[in-house]
């Protein structure tokens, strides 16, 4: 086996989504050193020779956004020859998708700014980085039709409206009122709180919550959520 075979590097990209209620967003960092300095990109680093790949999401997360403890799902990894300017190096890519009020944005290391951008507006990327967010953000759409969401982006107590507007948001797509409300009852996972909303203009809508056993349950086995 040639000597070069192992003049490789590992690196690891994390697309961080997230939610405001009225947008899907996505974490960028702007670059602060070559390549690509001044570029918006993922955060990602390459991996340390004695690091496990688990351990360098975290720290990579860490550094470079001020994020900690946010569970992230491995998607693919990236290889194309050329793909950074400075040698050969595969790229292993990690996506979440969290609340985002819940977290607070401290940019460290070679991050000069950390910043959520709506997943429409993202302009070039550093990198392959276009791609990288392309795949993970189908990948996103895939697992919301598979498995349920809410329980994590959404208040204690919502409306059905609310969670309507999620759904709509990250599959970007219009969905009959009617016909969201009978297939959302019918997975089973709502609980009516027999509460309404106080101080609205309008006719108050009836609050629900998540029933967290069967919500977890659904998020094991899967569903089929079509529309």
């Amino acid at each position: 086996m040639s000597q070069d075979n192992f003049n490789y590097s590992v690196s690891i990209d994390c697309v961080i989504f997230g939610y405001d209620t009225t947008d899907l967003k996505v974490l960028l960092i702007k670059r602060g050193e070559d390549p690509y300095c001044n570029y918006w990109a993922l955060p990602g680093d390459l991996i340390k020779p004695k690091e496990d790949i688990d351990d360098s999401v975290s720290r990579v997360l860490k550094d470079l956004t001020g994020l900690s403890e946010v569970y992230m799902n491995q998607v693919k990894t990236f290889g194309d020859v050329g793909r950074h300017p400075l040698g050969r190096v595969f790229t292993v890519a990690y996506f979440s998708l969290l609340k985002i009020g819940d977290y607070q944005l401290n940019p460290s290391s070679f991050a000069t700014e950390a910043e959520w951008h709506s997943v429409s507006r993202i302009g070039e990327l550093a990198f392959d980085h276009n791609k990288i967010f392309a795949t993970c953000k189908q990948e996103l759409v895939n697992s919301v039709k598979v498995k349920p969401i809410g329980f994590e982006l959404l208040p204690e107590e919502f409306t059905l409206t609310e969670l309507q507007n999620l759904y709509e948001t990250i599959l970007q797509k219009t969905f009959d009122t009617r016909n969201f409300r009978k297939k959302i009852h019918a997975v089973g996972v709502l609980t009516d709180t027999g509460n309404s909303q106080r101080s609205v203009s309008h006719r108050p809508a009836k609050l629900y919550r998540f029933d967290q056993e069967k919500y977890m349950e659904l998020k094991r086995v899967g569903y089929s959520f079509e529309i």
